[in-house]
């Protein structure tokens, strides 16, 4: 379970509290501390969550930490970063800490500042209990870190029934788990859009099915039918939510749902990619762009915000990745790796003038 509410500057530090310490009442044992996008805000939340874990409740939990690799510019912010969070959380020890957002990269530039050997020392000394990494991106990419280093505990990445074939996918799961690491699911809901009412499409493949569940169990029991899911992150922002959610994990097993539940999720899968207005399959053969902007990253998102009819999450998820298709000068660089053929300049400059930049 992950932070209480989505937005920190409006959140109820009381109910928070409460919320969570009746999560971790009802058996809910790892604690995403999440992303670090923005540190003053991280901060107030890791506060909080330290507040939550007083009165033998921190015994309960595993907590898991982010390094936030997009702001590592030196070997020296290993450490800051890390005793800052032990320190708000008033905590000598992060059960678990993630090297966060890995890609191709990120992932390369953590390894010329010798992130593993820091790792190392800092699982020697017991500020951290266990390694692991947050992942997006495509099998290839999992799989060349997975062998970079034998020491991981956990990889932690997107999987819905939106993203069986992507980044890393069904395949980066299994992968993954053979090899031994748990496996910690996060936006199995893909941030609740798929639990608004649907496209009229969708809602056709939905309504053919004689088991009636919420969109909300569809999707958890989706992910949880896996058996390579160690564990799921779910955004929960009110009590009963958790209540929910808590009730369903109880229920939820592996290779439960039956193969007519399957081949409609399939087809549920299929009626909201039909909506998808870029034929973009995010290969990124395209990257890196000159100008550093990440176009197959920014097609997904507009995507996301047509097929779900939510661009203003889309557009929020683009100022905090700190995407800037401004920046573009039209060298046609990625026009011309592109395999699909894709006007990309032409759908940058649409996309630019809906305020994506």
């Amino acid at each position: 379970m992950p932070l209480i509410g989505e937005d920190p500057t409006n959140i109820n530090e009381a109910e928070s509290i409460k919320i969570l310490r009746y999560a971790i009442d009802q058996g809910v044992n790892y604690l995403d501390l999440g992303y670090p996008y923005d540190i003053s805000q991280h901060e107030r939340l890791t506060r909080l969550i330290s507040r939550a874990l007083q009165d033998g409740y921190r015994q309960q939990i595993k907590l898991a930490a982010s390094l936030p690799s997009f702001l590592i510019s030196s070997s020296l912010d290993f450490d800051r970063y890390l005793n800052e969070q032990l320190k708000w959380l008033q905590t000598d020890r992060i059960d678990f800490y993630l090297l966060a957002g890995l890609n191709r990269e990120t992932w390369p530039r953590l390894q010329e500042l010798d992130a593993l050997s820091w790792a190392e020392g800092a699982l020697s000394d017991g500020r951290i209990g266990r390694l692991g990494f947050s992942f997006h991106d495509h099998f290839q990419v999992l799989r060349d870190i997975l062998e970079a280093y034998d020491n991981w505990a956990l990889c932690q990445f997107q999987y819905s029934y939106m993203d069986v074939d992507h980044l890393p996918g069904v395949s980066g799961l299994k992968y993954a788990a053979e090899r031994g690491l748990a496996v910690v699911i996060t936006e199995p809901l893909r941030g609740g859009r798929l639990t608004k009412e649907p496209p009229e499409s969708v809602a056709k493949v939905w309504a053919s099915t004689p088991q009636k569940r919420t969109l909300s169990e569809w999707g958890l029991r989706w992910v949880w039918n896996h058996p390579e899911v160690s564990t799921v992150v779910s955004d929960m922002s009110t009590m009963e939510q958790v209540v929910a959610n808590v009730a369903l994990a109880d229920s939820a097993e592996p290779d439960s749902l039956t193969v007519q539940e399957e081949v409609v999720i399939s087809q549920v899968r299929e009626a909201y990619r039909k909506l998808s207005p870029i034929p973009c399959t995010y290969c990124r053969a395209c990257m890196p762009c000159p100008q550093g902007i990440d176009v197959p990253r920014i097609f997904e998102l507009y995507n996301d915000a047509i097929m779900y009819d939510d661009m203003e999450t889309a557009r929020s998820i683009y100022r905090m990745e700190q995407h800037n298709i401004d920046s573009c000068n039209e060298c046609g660089a990625c026009v011309d790796a592109c395999g699909k053929e894709i006007a990309i300049m032409d759908w940058l400059k649409k996309l630019s003038a809906l305020a994506f930049g």
